[in-house]
């Protein structure tokens, strides 16, 4: 095999990692949040990768509730609050699937695949706390959330792997080994950083769509946070935290952000000249109808859940389809 000069390869390192650092490829406006996001894949890329992982995904979690009235519940649901989703974004794809498993957990696929659980349907109690859940998934999907968090892992193995390029070949007294060796972790927990941010940041931003979408739908915006309550009261209760907390992180954050979104942009909101919540209809069309099936089986712990470097079940099951 012919032995590239040491010089060389360090070159090339440099090259990567400045590559990493300045590519402006794949930035674009978010036609949801009208922020400027790192995409490295298309609206129609997306849509091809959730169609290929929602059945995977779908047989992970006990597949879907074969009773007809609550799974069309959910698709009508789900299709009503897509009415409000901005004209920026394309026709997608938008499935809602309701799956048959005692998980307490709600996940989206790119491109419009959308998945709520039995286990975190049957601690609900109206439409518009349904409503809160799916337009926060809805939400991930139109911010591209699993695209950006995939485009801006890319970008960091790049610049990582230029770096230790750069150091792996410097001479030992070298200026670029020494610095090369401060730079080299200090990029790891500074990429850990951005990453957790973007976590965060996102699953307000999801909040926030959600919120929106509830509004355009006519459903009551504080759902959202109603939603958020029930979680907190099934991880006190004694039996751990719940899965969607898990891939949902920071649940007080979000808790003091859509009140403060509640105060800002929906004073009204409880208001049911103006918005509906609809509890008689989601015990008729939701909880009765499970009340009356057998118990949701107990889901194992699945792969698609099973990588700590991405943040939620829609990214992690993105990752998994590559």
């Amino acid at each position: 095999m012919l032995k590239m000069p040491r010089r060389l390869i360090q070159t090339l390192g440099f090259v990567l990692l400045g590559v990493a650092m300045l590519s402006p490829i794949g930035c674009t406006t978010n036609p949801a949040t009208g922020e400027r996001i790192l995409t490295l894949y298309s609206w129609e890329d997306e849509k091809e990768m959730g169609a290929s992982a929602a059945a995977g995904l779908a047989d992970q979690f006990g597949g879907e509730v074969e009773e007809a009235i609550p799974s069309d519940y959910v698709r009508t649901v789900g299709m009503k609050l897509t009415t409000g989703v901005e004209q920026g974004v394309p026709d997608l794809d938008w499935e809602f699937t309701l799956l048959n498993t005692d998980v307490i957990n709600a996940f989206a696929l790119p491109g419009g695949k959308i998945f709520f659980t039995r286990g975190l349907a049957e601690r609900l109690t109206d439409e518009a706390e349904m409503a809160g859940v799916l337009g926060h998934e809805i939400g991930h999907v139109t911010a591209r959330h699993g695209n950006q968090r995939i485009s801006t892992q890319i970008g960091f193995n790049a610049l990582l792997v230029g770096a230790a390029v750069a150091v792996g070949v410097a001479d030992e007294d070298s200026s670029v080994r020494s610095v090369g060796q401060v730079a080299v972790p200090g990029l790891a927990i500074g990429g850990n950083l951005v990453l957790l941010k973007y976590g965060r940041d996102d699953e307000s931003e999801a909040d926030m769509l959600g919120m929106r979408y509830m509004a355009r739908a006519g459903y009551d915006p504080s759902g959202q946070l109603r939603v958020m309550q029930v979680l907190q009261e099934a991880s006190s209760g004694g039996g751990g935290t719940p899965e969607w907390l898990s891939t949902h992180p920071f649940p007080e954050t979000r808790i003091e952000r859509i009140q403060q979104i509640l105060r800002e942009e929906y004073p009204d909101a409880g208001d049911t000249s103006k918005y509906v919540v609809r509890a008689q209809e989601y015990r008729d069309r939701m909880l009765t109808p499970l009340s009356q099936m057998p118990p949701a089986p107990k889901t194992e712990a699945t792969s698609l859940l099973d990588l700590p470097a991405l943040w939620c079940g829609e990214c992690r099951a993105m990752a998994n389809a590559d």
